[in-house]
């Protein structure tokens, strides 16, 4: 079964695995695999499962060592990655288009014939052991990472990625072995390609390598986090600046409010220079490092987080500022020629962005993954276009400081 969309494929092989093929002109191509298991899906008592899974996966299969893994794309000028995130693992390579069947092979030996040997294991956890630890060393990340685990308390997104020392040093090859089992599963994953081959050869290849993939265990529904109370904290770091984040609760990424909310994240505090947070906070007063804001769209849940590196002494100063502006939007509707200038720039931006090739190929495995259908730039600035002001300052009253859980590393 075949689906286009906008010159975007989506093939379904017969045991459910989605395949994206995404043309584009090139020598280079993208190809990997999008699974919906993340952090949230780590069993208790096993926080870090997801990601030294990802780790772990590349450390031998019943075909391969580690270093021939390693060496399999690199020997081609190719690289082989993944990375996981809360909800999702994306396992990719990125390689020289004359090699996709190597390419494809090699994805389909990992998730299904990855071995886990405990020797590797066992060093891999002190690889794993120290980049949780490291990540205490960049506060500015750090301060992400505590308020998520503050707003979702109580919940599987109540935990950071990396996972905890105790959890990670109980972790064996069973535990491994168990969570690829359970959710590296056909109808858990995309299989995505971007680059000059047809639909039908990456189709082809796909059902070869992967089409024997017989899994048929299926993710438990995700349940949406409890709505908890706003709380303020503030950790001593002795920091030479302060870390702060605030974040409120949002609707997910299936709300139709969401393209709203994307519109505003961006007009509050998104890369560009004239944001509203960075105008009033850094170039006209400069009380600030850095300014940004972030919109998490989770498949249930979602949180507006906005980020602020200053000195101690303008932080009280700098927060003030930041209730003005997001109360001020929650008040009255943007001018319609404010709202269209936003809508704009943001469209702008998007269609800049989607000119990158790994955007494109993760944007269309994860739109298949969670909406079943890759996305339509035209239809997402259509969208965005048809945003009103009135639905802007509704997504803002979500914002307010009331709102706001927040979180000080000093």
């Amino acid at each position: 079964m075949q689906a286009t969309h906008n010159a975007t494929t989506v093939a379904t092989l017969g045991n459910g695995l989605r395949v994206v093929h995404v043309p584009r002109d090139g020598a280079v191509a993208w190809c990997g695999l999008a699974i919906g298991a993340g952090s949230r899906d780590d069993p208790a008592g096993r926080h870090g499962l997801a990601h030294f899974v990802e780790h772990t996966i590349f450390k031998g299969t019943t075909h391969r060592r580690s270093w021939h893994i390693l060496n399999r794309m690199e020997r081609v000028g190719g690289e082989l990655n993944a990375y996981t995130t809360k909800e999702e693992t994306m396992l990719y390579t990125i390689f020289p288009d004359t090699h996709l069947a190597r390419a494809a092979e090699l994805l389909g030996d990992l998730v299904q014939h990855s071995v886990f040997p405990h020797d590797e294991l066992t060093r891999e956890l002190d690889v794993v052991l120290e980049e949780a630890a490291g990540y205490r060393d960049t506060p500015a990340d750090a301060a992400y990472d505590d308020l998520e685990d503050i707003v979702f308390a109580g919940s599987p997104l109540g935990h950071n990625v990396l996972g905890v020392e105790q959890d990670l040093r109980a972790l064996t090859r069973d535990d491994c072995l168990q969570y690829v089992e359970n959710l590296y599963t056909p109808h858990n994953m995309v299989f995505f390609y971007l680059g000059p081959a047809s639909p039908g050869r990456v189709a082809r290849l796909a059902e070869r390598h992967l089409g024997g993939l017989r899994r048929d265990t299926r993710r438990p529904p995700r349940q949406a986090p409890t709505v908890l109370p706003p709380e303020h904290r503030q950790v001593e770091l002795n920091c030479h600046q302060t870390h702060t984040v605030m974040g409120a609760r949002i609707p997910g990424m299936h709300d139709p409010g969401r393209y709203a909310l994307a519109l505003l994240n961006n007009l509050l505090g998104g890369p560009g220079m004239n944001s509203l947070l960075n105008v009033q906070l850094r170039e006209r007063r400069g009380y600030v490092y850095t300014v940004e804001s972030n919109a998490v769209l989770l498949t249930d849940c979602g949180l507006l987080e906005i980020y602020l590196g200053c000195d101690a002494a303008d932080l009280r100063s700098s927060l003030r500022v930041v209730d003005h502006i997001t109360r001020d939007l929650a008040a009255s509707p943007l001018t319609e020629r404010r709202l269209e200038a936003a809508k704009r720039q943001y469209c702008g931006q998007l269609l800049v962005a989607a000119d990158s090739a790994e955007f494109t190929a993760f944007n269309a495995a994860k739109g298949v993954l969670y909406h079943g259908t890759p996305p339509d730039m035209g239809r997402t600035v259509e969208t965005v276009m048809a945003v009103t002001a009135e639905q802007l300052r509704q997504a803002a009253e979500l914002i307010t400081s009331d709102h706001c859980s927040m979180l000080t590393l000093r």
